[in-house]
C-alpha cells in the first residue's frame, strides 16, 4: 500500500482505525503519519457510509482503498460493493469505471465464533462487475494488491487474519515497486503426480502441510494456490488433473454454492473431467455458523487430518 500511495496521489485508504491507531492488525503502521489525513482517513463505525463514500471518491477519479475490519462487517454495506460498485461500469455502458479495492481480513480466525469467521469467497465470487482476490503467500499479497489498486474495476481483496504474523521468503523479482501479479492465474505451490489439491488463502498452508505428510507414504500432491476466486483459473487446475487424474477442493468457508463448488462443476464441464479416475472431492468447513468453543471451533474448519482423509479416500488406498 505504500508503495502505490506514494506512486498514484489519486490512492488513499480509508477505514476504521486506519490512521491514528495504525490499523486494528497494524497493516497501516505508519502510513498516517507519512501521508497525512487526507490520504489515511479514520472513519466511523458505519460500513455502509464509508463504503458509498469511497465508491463515489472511485466514481470521481480517486482510487480508494476501503478497509473492512473484518468481511464479516461488509455485509453492512454490500449494497454499496455489489450495486453501485460491481455494475456500475455495465450499466454506463462502460462510461463510468470504478476503480476501488475493498480489502480486509476474511474467513475464520480464532475464538471469535458465528458472527467473525465466515468466508465471503463465494459471496463476492457469485457477482459479475467484481474481481476476487484470496492471496496466500506475502509475495500473492504484495502482487496481488498492487495489481488490484492499479486496477480500473473494482476488487474484493480477501485476506486471512491468520496469516498476518506469518513470514515468508520473498523472491528478489518480488522486492521490485512494479512487481504486479495477474488477476486469473493461479500457482503451483508443489509439484506432484498423484493427486490435484486445490486451494486458497491460509488453507494452501494445510494442504501443504498434508502433502509433506503424504510424501513419506508415496503419495505426491501437485497443490495449487487459486490467488484469485474470480476471475477463476480452471486451465492450470484442468492440466493438472490431465496428469493427475484425481481431484480435491479445500476451502475454509461452507459447502453449498462454496469455491469448491464451482471448480468441481467446471471440471465436470470441461475437458478434464474424462481424465478423472475417481469422484472429485471437496473438503470445506462444515455447514454450521462457527461455535465458539475450541473444541467445536477446530471440528468446524477443515484440519490437516481431514485432507489427508479425503486424499486417501480418493486415491482408495
Amino acid at each position: 500500500m505504500d508503495e502505490e500511495l506514494e506512486r498514484d496521489e489519486r490512492v488513499f485508504l480509508l477505514g476504521e482505525e486506519v490512521a491514528q491507531y495504525d490499523g486494528a492488525y497494524k497493516i497501516s503502521r505508519g502510513l498516517w503519519k507519512k501521508y497525512g489525513d487526507k490520504r489515511i482517513i479514520d472513519t466511523p463505525i458505519t460500513e455502509m457510509g464509508f463504503a458509498g463514500i469511497a465508491v463515489g471518491a472511485a466514481m470521481a477519479g480517486l482510487r480508494p482503498i476501503c478497509e473492512f475490519m473484518t468481511f464479516n462487517f461488509s455485509m453492512q454495506a454490500i449494497d454499496q460493493v455489489i450495486n453501485s460498485a460491481a455494475k456500475t461500469y455495465y450499466m454506463s455502458a462502460g462510461f463510468q469505471s470504478v476503480p476501488i479495492v475493498f480489502r480486509g481480513p476474511n474467513g475464520a480466525s480464532a475464538g471469535v465464533a458465528a458472527q467473525h469467521s465466515q468466508c465471503f469467497a463465494a459471496w463476492y465470487g457469485h457477482c459479475p462487475g467484481l474481481k476476487v482476490v484470496s492471496p496466500w503467500s506475502a509475495e500473492d499479497a504484495k502482487g496481488l494488491l498492487k495489481s488490484a489498486i492499479r486496477d480500473d474495476n473494482p476488487v474484493v481483496f480477501l485476506e486471512n487474519e491468520l496469516m498476518y504474523g506469518v513470514a515468508f521468503d520473498m523472491s528478489e523479482e518480488s522486492q521490485s515497486k512494479d512487481f504486479l501479479i495477474p488477476f486469473g492465474k493461479a500457482k503451483i505451490e508443489r509439484p506432484g503426480n498423484h493427486i490435484t489439491v486445490v486451494s486458497h488463502s491460509r488453507m494452501v498452508t494445510l494442504c501443504l502441510d498434508a502433502a509433506a505428510v503424504l510424501a513419506k507414504e508415496g503419495i505426491e500432491c501437485e497443490v495449487i494456490n487459486m490467488r484469485t476466486i474470480r476471475p477463476l483459473d480452471t486451465e492450470t487446475i484442468e492440466t493438472s488433473i490431465m496428469k493427475t487424474n484425481h481431484l480435491i477442493t479445500v476451502e475454509g468457508g461452507w459447502p453449498q454454492f462454496g469455491v469448491g463448488a464451482e471448480v468441481l462443476a467446471r471440471i465436470m464441464e470441461g475437458p478434464a473431467f474424462n481424465f478423472l479416475d475417481a469422484p472429485a472431492v471437496r473438503v470445506t468447513g462444515v455447514d454450521i455458523p462457527m461455535p465458539y468453543a475450541k473444541i467445536l471451533e477446530d471440528n468446524s474448519i477443515p484440519q490437516i487430518k481431514d485432507i489427508i482423509f479425503s486424499i486417501k479416500k480418493t486415491l482408495n488406498v
